[in-house]
C-alpha cells in the first residue's frame, strides 16, 4: 500500500506540472491544492508502512527515491519555466548523485538512510537527516515553496492582472515568505547532505567495502 500511495504521488505530479504549464491562471488555485497533496503523500505512505507492518530495505529506498523524483522534476520544471536559475536544479542533482551512491555503499551491509538500522553514525546526524523535527521542517519549508512557484508561474502571465493571484502576490509579505522559502529550500538540501558524506567516510575509506571488514577479508 505505502509503495502504491507514492506511485500515485509521481503520477499526481506529472499531472499538476501539465496544469501548470498549459492553464497557469485559470487552475493556478487547484495546481497549488493538488501540490500540496503530493507533498502531503511523503509522510502518509511511511505511516501506511509503518501502520501496517509493512516496512522494508526497498520501501525505504523507493520513498527516497520517490521523493528525489518529486524535487528533481520540481526544480527542472520551475528552472525551465524561468522563474528561478538554472544553477539550482544543477546544483541539488549532483547534491542528490552524490548522496544516493554514498548511501548505496552502506546498503552492502544492510542499513539504511533511516530507521534503526540507518548509516547516521551520531546523534548529530541522526537529527538533522532523520529527526522529526529538521524532517518536518524540510518538508515544509520545499512544500512551502514549490507551492509558492507554482502561483508564481501563474502571477507573471499577463491574463493574470485583476485576478486573485495579482492581489495575493502583490502583498510584499507573501513575495518574501516565498523566496524566502525557495533559498531555505535549497540551502537546506545542501547542508542536509553534507552528514551523508561525513557518515559514509568509513566506506570511502574502505575504497566501497563493507567498514567493518579488514584488507585481508576484502581479498578472499
Amino acid at each position: 500500500m505505502a509503495n502504491l500511495i507514492t506511485i500515485a504521488r509521481l503520477i499526481l505530479l506529472f499531472v499538476v506540472i501539465a496544469m501548470i504549464h498549459y492553464q497557469p491562471v485559470d487552475l493556478a488555485l487547484v495546481s497549488m491544492i493538488l501540490l500540496g497533496v503530493v507533498f502531503a503523500g511523503d509522510g502518509l505512505d511511511g505511516w501506511v508502512a509503518r501502520r501496517r507492518g509493512s516496512t522494508s530495505p526497498f520501501g525505504a529506498v523507493f520513498d527516497i527515491a520517490g521523493d528525489r523524483i518529486v524535487e528533481t522534476v520540481l526544480w527542472v520544471y520551475f528552472a525551465w519555466e524561468r522563474v528561478i536559475p538554472l544553477w539550482a536544479p544543477f546544483l541539488v542533482i549532483v547534491r542528490g548523485g552524490i548522496v544516493d551512491a554514498l548511501r548505496s555503499m552502506s546498503y552492502v551491509e544492510g542499513m539504511t538512510a533511516f530507521g534503526e538500522k540507518t548509516m547516521m553514525r551520531s546523534a548529530f546526524t541522526r537529527w538533522l537527516t532523520a529527526g522529526r523535527f529538521m524532517r518536518g521542517l524540510y518538508g515544509y519549508v520545499k512544500a512551502a515553496a514549490f507551492i509558492f512557484l507554482t502561483g508564481w508561474v501563474g502571477y507573471i502571465q499577463p491574463e493574470s492582472a485583476g485576478t486573485w493571484l495579482e492581489r495575493i502576490y502583490d502583498l510584499g509579505a507573501v513575495y518574501w515568505f516565498g523566496w524566502v522559502n525557495v533559498w531555505l529550500a535549497i540551502a537546506l538540501t545542501l547542508i542536509r547532505g553534507l552528514p551523508v558524506v561525513f557518515d559514509a567516510m568509513p566506506y570511502i575509506r574502505a575504497g566501497g567495502q563493507p567498514a567493518t571488514t579488514t584488507a585481508g577479508d576484502s581479498e578472499r
